[in-house]
Order: structure tokens, then C-alpha cells, then sequence
């Protein structure tokens, strides 16, 4: 029998065993090992791989053991539309810098850039991920790490989009500094457990920049929402803390800059809402703190419905909003206390700062507004200024109770 082995064959071989036995593999696209998922099924548990600069026309990559796959100046994966890219399976594993594109598409199935699905103890890492479905999609993990990916998509129909970093059934997760825009949700958790959510930039995403589900104890702070078509909404969820937050731009006809719903015992801290139709809307809501925060330029400040109750507002900052608050009860169960509010127009006598005559931030022609929207045409008239202000002198259809007793006469730094 004979046997016909090339110089390069020989070489290629010495390569591979060479590489693999300092726990290291080099995948390039000239190289010994062309493929991912070859380097993948060649390393050693906790093993490193190193991908070269190029593009690699793989899709359904399966890790299944402790590894860390490094790529050098974004090398491409292309999925080529088929099904998702990439498939973390193992624990303790981490992606980072590769640029992954094309996955597929479908109505039944969440394909996604990058899945993790069971495992504890990842990082996913300084990547960028363009024109994909769902973005990285996390299902019962614990402890997992997403940070400074950047991930967009195309699609500007909420119904066939995915999102852009999905949750399900996580505890413990962070998700830091990630930009994502174009998805149907920027960010979307059901029933996570204590995750943090800060420094993203969420924007441009066709329905919520945050949807928070079933998700309790997290905390989400110094990220940016911006023009998203909904804004953000957190529902049937508690203990949840939300600060140093920026909400702006999300307009449009059901827009909210944060919409809470069915939330108990939460934080709403150092925030600042900028022109969004609705700043806050509350609905079904209950002991939630909404302290110092920046509520300006909006259409409706505060939407809060009969519903919510003993929510507190206290010391926040009510600049040029349109409408302060807006309600559909003529009874108040919330406090609002201590705010400044630039459309106050009482005095302040004995100079302590707080104004002696006590504000109603419902106006008569918001009730109005809500049983003849077209009566809107007629905002800046001195009709509408006539009645808002006989109103505040003798109330007969804003809610007697809903009321700030010490409203500040400057604002609140």
C-alpha cells in the first residue's frame, strides 16, 4: 500500500497539534483551520481560540465546552439568512470582537445572532451584530456578562423584528454599555431575576427601548431611551430601581417616555423625561417612589390612572410640560408633595421657599381635552388660560385632593 503526503499537508498537521496542545487554535481563512466550528470541536475544555481578519460562511455554530473565541479586527461571520449563528451551550465561555451578520428569519422561530441557551458564567463581548433578527438571546442563565455590542436591524415592522438583547428566564445578568437600535425591543426581560441594566443607548427601535416582564429586583440605571416608538414599559414586576435614566423623544399617538404597569414598591430616582407625548404613565400601580426627577418639554408629564394608588412624588421638577398631570378619577390616592412646577403662579410671602397657596396640577382643559380631542386646536387661546384659571379658584371637574401642598418656587437642583 502506498501512502502520498504533501509538504503542506505534513505542515498543516504539525500546525494543528501544535496549536492545540498550547491551547490555542488560529483560524484564518489561508489557513490550517478555516473553520469555527472546526477550531471549536478540535480545542480542549478552557482552551482559547484566535479568528483572523476575513469572512466565514457559518451558521448553527455549537459551543459545548469552556472556551474563549477572541476575534482579530472584527472578522465576519455571515449566517447567510440560515437559522441563528451562534449556539453557547457550555458554561464559562466568552465571544468577543467578531463582527456576525445575516441570520435568519422566521415567524415561529426566535433566531438570533448569538444564543445562550443554559448556561452560567459567559461573556459576550465587544461585538457588532448587523442585519439579524433576534440579537443575543440569553434562556435560563445565571451570572452572564453582555457588554459593548453593538446591534442594529432594518426591519420597521414590529411584527416580523425580533429583538435586540432578549431575556428569558435569567437570574443575575448585566447588561452593560450596548447600543442597539432598529430591533422591535432594544431590551426585553421576562421573568429575570436582579438584573443590571446600565450605560446603553437604546434608540430607534420599532416598539419599546426597555420592556421589563415578570422581572423582579433589577435595577436599570444611567441609560439613554431615545426616539423609540413606544419609549419604555416595565410591568407586573417590584423591587425594581430606575435612575439617572434619560427618556427622550418617543413620540407619537400611544408614545410614553415610561409606562409602569401593575409595578409595586419600586424606585423612580434622577431621571429626566424630554419631549415625550407621556413622560410617566401609571396604570394599576402601587408604592412606587418617584423622587427628583427632571419631567420637561413633555406633552402629559404624568398620566396616572384610577387604578394606581399611594405612589409617592415627591421633589421632582415640572418644566413646560404641556399638561402636568393628567387623571380619570376625581379622587387622588397619590401624593404629589413638595415639586417644583414652572406653571405655579402662587406666592411665596414668608420666603421659605415654598409657595403659600397650594398647586393643582390638573387643569380644566386637559379634563376637556380627554372628552373632545379636537378641542386641542384651542390650547393657547385666552378662553382655555379664563377657565383653567377660574378652575384653580373654585374646582368643580379637576380632583379636589389632587393637589401639592408645598410646591418649591425654584427649581429643585
Amino acid at each position: 500500500m502506498k501512502f502520498t503526503i504533501s509538504i503542506s499537508g505534513i505542515i498543516g498537521f504539525l500546525l494543528i497539534s501544535f496549536g492545540t496542545a498550547h491551547g490555542q487554535i488560529t483560524v484564518s481563512p489561508n489557513g490550517p483551520v478555516t473553520s469555527i466550528q472546526q477550531a471549536i470541536e478540535m480545542s480542549e475544555p478552557g482552551g482559547n481560540i484566535e479568528v483572523k481578519p476575513g469572512t466565514y460562511f457559518e451558521n448553527n455554530i455549537e459551543i459545548t465546552k469552556p472556551l474563549t473565541i477572541t476575534g482579530e479586527n472584527f472578522p465576519v461571520i455571515d449566517g447567510e439568512h440560515e437559522g441563528t449563528v451562534l449556539v453557547i451551550r457550555a458554561d464559562s465561555v466568552t465571544v468577543k470582537g467578531f463582527e456576525i451578520k445575516n441570520t435568519g428569519r422566521s415567524y415561529i422561530r426566535d433566531y438570533a445572532a448569538i444564543l445562550i441557551d443554559q448556561a452560567k458564567d459567559f461573556l459576550v463581548e465587544n461585538n457588532r451584530l448587523d442585519n439579524v433578527f433576534f440579537g443575543i438571546y440569553l434562556a435560563e442563565t445565571e451570572r452572564g456578562t453582555v457588554k459593548n455590542n453593538t446591534i442594529e436591524s432594518y426591519d420597521r415592522r414590529e411584527a416580523s423584528s425580533g429583538n435586540g438583547i432578549h431575556l428569558w428566564n435569567v437570574k443575575n445578568p448585566e447588561i452593560i454599555g450596548n447600543t442597539v437600535q432598529g430591533m422591535r425591543d432594544g431590551i426585553y426581560l421576562e421573568f429575570a431575576e436582579d438584573a443590571r441594566i446600565h450605560g446603553n443607548f437604546s434608540h430607534k427601535n420599532n416598539r419599546y427601548g426597555l420592556h421589563y416582564m415578570f422581572s423582579n429586583g433589577g435595577t436599570y440605571y444611567d441609560n439613554v431611551f431615545r426616539d423609540n416608538g413606544a419609549g419604555v414599559a416595565v410591568m407586573y414586576s417590584e423591587n425594581v430601581d430606575m435612575k439617572n435614566n434619560l427618556f427622550e423623544h418617543n413620540w407619537g399617538s400611544s408614545s410614553y417616555g415610561l409606562l409602569l404597569k401593575d409595578m409595586r414598591h419600586s424606585t423612580i430616582e434622577g431621571n429626566r423625561f424630554y419631549r415625550n407625548t407621556v413622560a410617566i404613565y401609571s396604570e394599576s400601580s402601587s408604592n412606587l417612589k418617584i423622587h427628583r426627577n427632571d419631567i420637561e418639554l413633555n406633552g402629559w408629564a404624568v398620566n396616572i390612572k384610577s387604578s394606581s394608588a399611594r405612589n409617592y412624588f415627591t421633589e421632582n421638577n415640572f418644566i413646560e410640560n404641556s399638561f402636568d398631570v393628567r387623571t380619570d378619577s376625581p379622587r387622588n390616592n397619590n401624593v404629589f408633595e413638595g415639586n417644583y412646577w414652572s406653571n405655579y403662579e402662587g406666592y411665596d410671602l414668608d420666603r421659605d421657599g415654598i409657595g403659600d397657596v397650594p398647586y393643582r396640577p390638573v387643569s380644566h382643559f386637559s379634563i376637556i381635552i380627554d372628552r373632545q380631542p379636537e378641542s386641542l386646536i384651542l390650547m393657547r387661546s385666552m378662553f382655555i388660560r379664563l377657565l383653567d384659571m377660574a378652575e384653580r379658584i373654585m374646582p368643580v371637574l379637576t380632583p379636589q385632593t389632587l393637589i401639592d401642598e408645598q410646591p418649591k418656587m425654584q427649581r429643585i437642583q
